[in-house]
């Protein structure tokens, strides 16, 4: 279990990505459970995107340097995986709010560096749940696309009455058939409730278990070059030809 006060730590800073050539949208990527920006920065930087990138630590501190965006009880998480896939639907973590806040605060910093840019929200299991959980609470957090890896509905009746916020947001879910953690099942279902609220949902799974295989960074690219690409970017008067 967590320390009794884990958000007494203050989290890293933000580690920030420059766009590759003048930026024409908007990056935040959301790590998961036990990871940290600095494992994902470098697989990010060699995408090349034309997007200012942010990539926030969870405000939750976790052994070697690992975070977490909300405390995690460590025996009832292994009974729960080894107990089978499951579906996270009913399950309300205490503790997100402080999460929410931290991924807001990183989101207006992103969008003041990158003002009048689309906003693209990236996130892996626990990130890309507390990116859904940032859309569905308030005060929702407002952006142009999603990109979801190995996700699960979460505290779902907390979201019901938001769902139709993102109405005809695209949303790219991506998930491994074999995940022993959060049920392949689980993720398809998070795909139909989204798209049944009128969102540009978008599933695919992969060969693989609970991981960011190289197809997330593709899809990734992909989707941001996509988002740019439909929202051109104004060009200040210094920017380089």
């Amino acid at each position: 279990m967590d320390a009794v006060n884990p958000f007494a730590s203050q989290p890293p800073p933000i580690a920030w990505i420059e766009a590759h050539g003048a930026p024409r949208a908007a990056l935040m990527l959301l790590h998961g459970l036990d990871m940290a920006p600095a494992q994902l920065a470098p697989l990010v930087a060699s995408l090349k995107l034309p997007a200012l990138v942010a990539l926030p630590s969870g405000p939750v501190e976790r052994p070697d340097g690992r975070r977490s965006w909300w405390p995690v009880d460590d025996a009832a998480r292994e009974a729960r995986i080894a107990a089978g896939p499951a579906d996270l639907h009913d399950s309300h973590p205490p503790g997100r709010e402080h999460a929410r806040a931290a991924v807001l605060a990183a989101a207006r910093e992103l969008l003041e560096r990158a003002p009048g840019l689309p906003l693209v929200v990236a996130g892996f299991s626990q990130g890309a749940m507390l990116a859904l959980d940032c859309v569905f609470q308030a005060p929702p957090l407002a952006l142009d696309a999603l990109a979801l890896w190995s996700a699960s509905r979460l505290a779902f009746s907390e979201w019901m009455p938001g769902l139709h916020r993102l109405r005809g947001v695209r949303v790219e879910l991506l998930h491994g058939s074999g995940d022993a953690n959060l049920d392949v099942a689980a993720g398809r279902s998070l795909h139909d409730a989204l798209a049944a609220a009128g969102a540009d949902a978008r599933w695919t799974t992969f060969d693989g278990g609970h991981e960011i295989p190289l197809q997330a960074w593709v899809g990734l690219r992909r989707l941001v070059r996509d988002v740019a690409a439909a929202h051109p970017a104004r060009r200040a008067a210094d920017d380089a030809p």
